[in-house]
């Protein structure tokens, strides 16, 4: 694929004119604005930086502050130009280059991230450490409602770090980082950043425009839109693969044999999204407090399957995928006691999506208002000791209409307690997390899907310790960790069919927790021009849950 992108990620404009600083997405450093601020505490932001201060692939941000070399588990970090040039419609796409990282595929506009095989509810995609809010994690053909082309950063968090965010991310987190809440205030009194995409494969366009304009010394006002459009996507070689290809030869259909000609372009498989946003912030050193609101909007096929059995008519589905999201942060810099920083996260989002038939027509909606906050108290640096503690809580109400639903009402709720305690002293790191969860899923009596009122609730324990040691030239790990994830509505409840996977889907009010034991081993090794990280790691589950095909056909499903 032919891909050219146009990158103003830093681009000043000054009113009036004259000499602007600009600072690099590799470092920490800020240019010094005028007038210059108060002096800053000790180790403190100063008030006025560049918004892509934070930029430094060398700290993780996710989470609690840490230097990359202290997280023991593999990470992976996108910004800068590597984010620029890796830029896809999709997070899964934008992240399939990464060591340990693949993609589900649906098509140009459809995937999601897989972490060392696991994807759906085993991990987390969250936008500044906020879930996504929408039900991509339901099944494949559902996108994530995260627009990449609006991250300034993208960080994957595997191992103890990811129990910060949920006992379920037992394959990892992504945290897609972006400015709709401001964190610095701009040196300029306009600070403008664009992207232009272009990939061949899918006649793939896309744009991304930001303003951030501070107000008033301690305001800042951010703006953000940004389009996509793809057409069906061109194939290397035909849809079918040889073995299929050969069984439709053999058959006396001449319109099965017609399938193992097919080559080109994949049907149903173009799109487009369309995604705004307004933020603002007040900051005032490391206290800030700031709220945005975007509207993502987004229509894309599902490419047809061709099925080899005459009796099965193939489907040409589209998505129709609208969201409505507000997101708040605070954060109030507590001084030199024991704790240093209070942070308050929170986001609410009404989401529905309609996978429409060939006529338009909404076979099946899916409506989710979902809400979720997470307050963190991070602790001052001491003696080599650091990490912090807080509480987090989720709410998803989901509800399905329409002939075909699969899912009757239900509602989540889950609460969770976290710690992550952290080491570093001399050539040794070390590091212990623990989340408890309670989690509450509750199913409403529907004569449709032929299920009573159902309520399943679940107490989960999960835990992490491991250690480092070494020189910053070279570094070996060994983390051990155990993890309890509770099965969601769509594993428990879900019976129906779903046409955008081809599959009539059934659910097990009955399942236990899933819980597994994990060993991983780390190797770090840097010197003059290089960086080397490799990992090694086997977990072991019981009561792993998995769709596993009956045999039988329903509704012309498997």
């Amino acid at each position: 694929m032919i891909r050219s992108a146009l990158l103003a990620g830093a681009a000043a404009l000054l009113l009036p004119a004259a000499a602007f600083a600009q600072t690099s997405d590799a470092d920490d450093s800020t240019a010094q604005p005028s007038p210059p601020p108060p002096p800053a505490e000790d180790n403190a932001a100063p008030e006025t930086a560049s918004p892509h201060a934070d930029h430094n692939e060398d700290i993780i941000i996710t989470g609690f502050r840490r230097n990359r070399q202290d997280v023991l588990s593999g990470t992976s970090v996108v910004s800068g130009e590597e984010l620029s040039r890796d830029m896809r419609p999709t997070i899964g796409e934008t992240l399939a280059r990464q060591p340990g990282v693949s993609a589900t595929s649906f098509g140009p506009n459809v995937s999601r991230p897989i972490l060392r095989g696991f994807q759906g509810e085993r991990i987390r995609i969250l936008t500044d450490g906020i879930g996504s809010l929408d039900v991509s994690n339901t099944s494949v053909d559902h996108a994530v409602a995260i627009n990449p082309l609006t991250a300034e950063r993208i960080e994957v968090l595997r191992g103890p770090s990811a129990l910060l965010f949920g006992s379920a991310a037992v394959g990892g987190v992504v945290n897609v980082i972006d400015a709709r809440i401001p964190r610095r205030i701009p040196n300029e009194p306009l600070h403008l950043a664009g992207i232009l995409t272009y990939g061949s494969a899918a006649n793939e366009r896309s744009g991304n425009a930001t303003v951030d304009v501070p107000i008033d010394g301690h305001f800042v006002v951010h703006l953000d839109g940004n389009y996509s459009k793809t057409g069906d996507m061109r194939v290397g070689g035909f849809f079918l693969s040889p073995e299929l290809r050969a069984e439709a030869l053999a058959s006396p259909d001449p319109e099965i044999r017609a399938l193992a000609g097919l080559r080109g372009k994949l049907p149903n498989s173009a799109g487009r999204t369309s995604d705004f946003a307004a933020g603002i912030a007040w900051i005032d050193g490391q206290n800030n407090v700031g709220i945005s609101i975007n509207k993502l909007d987004s229509l894309y096929g599902i490419p047809i399957r061709f099925s080899l059995d005459p009796a099965v008519e193939a489907e040409a589905v589209r998505i129709d995928l609208h969201q409505t999201r507000v997101d708040g942060r605070a954060e109030l810099d507590l001084g030199d006691g024991f704790l240093d920083l209070v942070r308050l996260r929170g986001g609410h989002s009404t989401y529905r999506h309609s996978e429409l038939d060939e006529t338009g027509a909404a076979g099946t909606t899916f409506f989710n208002d979902g809400y979720e906050g997470r307050l963190e108290f991070v602790q001052s640096g001491r003696g080599g000791l650091g990490g912090g503690f807080g509480a987090q809580y989720y709410h998803r109400q989901l509800d399905t209409v329409g002939d075909e639903k699969s899912l009757p009402p239900n509602a989540t709720d889950q609460f969770g307690l976290f710690a992550l305690e952290t080491y570093s002293k001399g050539k040794l790191s070390a590091e212990a997390g623990l989340r408890y969860e309670l989690q509450r899923v509750r199913a409403e009596a529907d004569p449709v899907i032929g299920n009573p009122d159902l309520t399943r609730s679940f107490n989960a324990f999960s835990g992490s310790v491991g250690a480092s040691f070494g020189p910053k030239s070279f570094r070996a790990g060994l983390n051990a960790s155990h993890t309890e994830r509770a099965p969601s509505a769509e594993e428990l409840y879900v019976n129906g069919p779903h046409p955008g996977t081809q599959a009539f889907e059934i659910g097990d009010p009955t399942m236990a927790k899933e819980k597994s034991n994990g060993l991983e081993l780390t190797l770090r090794s840097e010197g003059e021009g290089y960086k080397l990280g490799a990992s090694a790691y086997h977990i072991w589950f019981s009561d792993y849950i998995y769709q596993q095909q009956t045999g039988a056909i329903v509704d012309d499903l498997p």
